[in-house]
């Protein structure tokens, strides 16, 4: 193969989110063709166009739900838009946030959140290490079988705080997911990492959601307001930060991979 390595990247949900900042970050920093997948074909458009616009490659491949068969039919579009080209990066970005009071939890509830977090992140998963896994067709080092899947936390991979049972279940789950993959395809030249986001990312529906509102700083003996805490890059994370990241766990030395990995503000509270 001779075309430049791929990165795809589900759960690019708009074009100021994680997603799209690894996305962008790929493209610029490595070359790599981009694959953004998600539900809202608008919004896969509007990144594809921006990478593109810096001479990066990037194709939007959306589906209607993260069902094992469409995962599936979004990969073998991958192959078929690049067949000259290897996936070596796989980001599961996709998640089911929820926050409920336990006594008003639902099965229905439930069901969402482990289809997204722990089924689909599962069929993600095969599809990636099956394409990684595939035999070399060439001999130069990106033709190699190999790559890296990466995961999405939250500080609820860790911690079910209070009214975020069934979200906390999902990202259990999911971290419990990416420690058995990283044990068993480590030695096939795979390096799995997951990644605990404790914190506010700032993204565009966050700036709208919480825009000119207080956060309580907790400081030992004392609880301040604060309107402007979204302006303060010590109070909450930056999709570039992350990505960055990303691209750094990617480029790791397999002598030294790390398998878990957690990032917040300087001033989160944890």
């Amino acid at each position: 193969m001779t075309g430049r390595p791929i990165l795809i990247v589900a759960g690019v949900g708009n074009a100021g989110g994680t997603g799209a900042a690894t996305a962008k970050e790929f493209a610029k920093v490595l070359g790599y063709r981009v694959a953004l997948v998600a539900r809202r074909q608008k919004d896969l458009d509007t990144i594809a166009a921006e990478i593109r616009g810096f001479g990066g490659e990037a194709h939007s491949f959306p589906l209607k739900e993260y069902t094992r068969e469409q995962i599936a039919e979004v990969f073998s579009a991958v192959r078929k838009k690049w067949p000259d080209s290897r996936i070596k990066v796989a980001l599961w970005n996709a998640s089911q946030w929820s926050r409920i009071p336990f006594l008003d939890v639902t099965e229905d509830d439930i069901q969402k959140s482990v289809q997204i977090n722990v089924v689909a992140a599962f069929a993600w998963s095969q599809e990636a290490i099956k394409a990684m896994l595939e035999p070399a067709s060439g001999t130069s080092a990106e033709d190699a079988p190999g790559g890296t899947v990466l995961f999405t936390g939250a500080t609820s991979s860790t911690r079910g705080a209070a009214s975020f049972a069934t979200f906390a279940a999902g990202k259990h789950g999911l971290r419990a997911l990416s420690q058995s993959l990283a044990r068993e395809f480590g030695r096939q030249n795979i390096h799995v990492a997951h990644v605990i986001i404790d914190g506010t990312i700032l993204t565009p529906k966050i700036k709208e959601m919480f825009g000119g509102r207080k956060q309580v700083v907790q400081t030992p003996g004392e609880a301040t307001g604060d309107e402007n805490w979204l302006d303060d890059d010590a109070r909450r994370l930056d999709p570039s930060s992350i990505a960055k990241a990303f691209v750094w766990l990617h480029q790791q030395d397999h002598s030294a991979w790390t398998l878990e990995l957690d990032m917040r503000p300087a001033k989160e509270h944890f």
